[in-house]
């Protein structure tokens, strides 16, 4: 199947030929033509899949422009929402579309003056969207489709009441509502039932991890994890690479001890701690190739789509499984290879068994031939587990 055969504005498909796209990925396929038909939309949307075209492209080849908003996509982090606007400015090129970017952490002018030029798209976090709508900046009585992203994301945010509200300042009839998350709890199902009508549900991605990707899992000491991870980017060729830490903290320690150790032009740190321009400067850097290591938290684990990454390395092992799988989905994508290491130390064997249970299969130990360990039970081929004893059973009473 082509792009010509969905259905697609000549405006649009003008643009599909600029960027280079030939065949629509599978999700691209069902989603598109659905999307063109009004209908709403639930679907499973873990990344790398092709899912911000498979409503882009549609709902730009619906529209005309008009100067008021018409399309308002929801996102959870400010980097997922530049990602989203670019792309709809890219598929919207030729089309006579306005798109504005909202989101928290910088000033309000830009937005405000994007919105009164006459914004047909709006892209945008919860709370700056809230807070525009406060401000009277951001009006709804216009929008005709509602695009709720990375909905189990927003959750785990904390921004569900937000997004409730948000749900109710859009028009109810006539509107479309296209609904993507990659996990559905019962409360996003209850959620999903709330806003949503009549929807045709699409899967989108399972949760079974590319077979692009080569895993290992490298235990080693406590004491010896940086030591570790210095020998194996020292050890292994990489074009770039995506260093992934649990804390904020963590992050810039890893990011200072590589600098210390020569990686100091190479490597950029981004988390939620440093300044929005900062971390949209160390995303596009990287990017770029300015940078070859971006060490960072779960903030870009989950769909910013960065073609190239060759190699993922795990500092810590995720405590939640499925992060693993966002984790590493930042490599092998676009039917690349890509290389995912883990590194593991005696404390977080239960978490490695839970990802493993998650993704079904078990990971490969590896040691780095030239890395000089400290003795610990992990490197043995059967590593030695503490036996557990039953408790004595409590004494019998005698009867008197």
């Amino acid at each position: 199947m082509l792009f010509a055969e969905l259905g697609l504005s000549d405006a649009v498909l003008k643009a599909v030929e600029k960027c280079g796209y030939e065949q629509p990925t599978p999700i691209q396929a069902q989603a598109i033509p659905i999307v063109l038909q009004g209908r709403d939309l639930i679907g499973a949307s873990q990344t790398g899949t092709g899912k911000t075209a498979a409503f882009a492209l549609p709902l730009l080849s619906k529209i005309a422009p008009i100067g008021k908003p018409q399309i308002l996509v929801l996102e959870p982090t400010r980097e997922l929402a530049d990602q989203v606007a670019e792309s709809f400015a890219k598929y919207g090129e030729h089309t006579g579309l306005k798109i504005a970017l909202l989101y928290g952490g910088v000033g309000y002018g830009k937005q405000t003056d994007e919105l009164k030029q006459g914004a047909d798209v709006v892209v945008a976090t919860p709370g700056r969207l809230l807070d525009h709508f406060y401000r009277t900046t951001m009006r709804f009585g216009e929008v005709k489709v509602l695009v709720l992203d990375e909905v189990d994301r927003m959750l785990d945010m904390g921004f569900m009441p937000i997004v409730r509200r948000i749900v109710n300042l859009c028009p109810w009839d006539g509107r479309q509502t296209l609904f993507f998350s990659a996990t559905m709890p019962p409360v996003i199902e209850g959620f999903a039932k709330w806003c949503l009508t009549d929807p045709v549900e699409v899967t989108i991605a399972r949760r079974e991890v590319a077979s692009t990707i080569n895993h290992a899992i490298y235990p080693v000491a406590l004491e010896q994890r940086d030591e570790l991870l210095l020998s194996l980017l020292k050890s292994t060729e990489f074009r770039s690479v995506m260093i992934f830490t649990r804390t904020r903290k963590e992050a810039d320690a890893v990011c200072g001890m590589l600098k210390h150790h020569g990686y100091s032009g190479e490597v950029a740190v981004m988390h939620s701690d440093i300044s929005q321009r900062e971390r949209m400067e160390a995303l596009k850097g990287f990017k770029a190739g300015k940078y070859d290591i971006l060490v960072a938290t779960d903030v870009a684990a989950r769909g910013i789509d960065i073609n190239g990454v060759t190699h993922v390395i795990n500092y810590r092992v995720p405590e939640n499984a499925e992060d693993y799988v966002h984790r590493i989905g930042r490599t092998g994508r676009a039917d690349s290879t890509g290389d995912a290491f883990t590194i593991m130390t005696a404390d977080e064997i239960d978490f490695v068994s839970s990802i493993e249970n998650f993704i079904g299969k078990s990971i490969e130990r590896k040691k780095l031939e030239s890395f000089s360990y400290t003795y610990t039970a992990l490197l043995e081929e059967k590593p030695v587990r503490p036996i557990r004893r039953p408790k004595p059973a409590a004494p019998k009473r005698r009867r008197r």
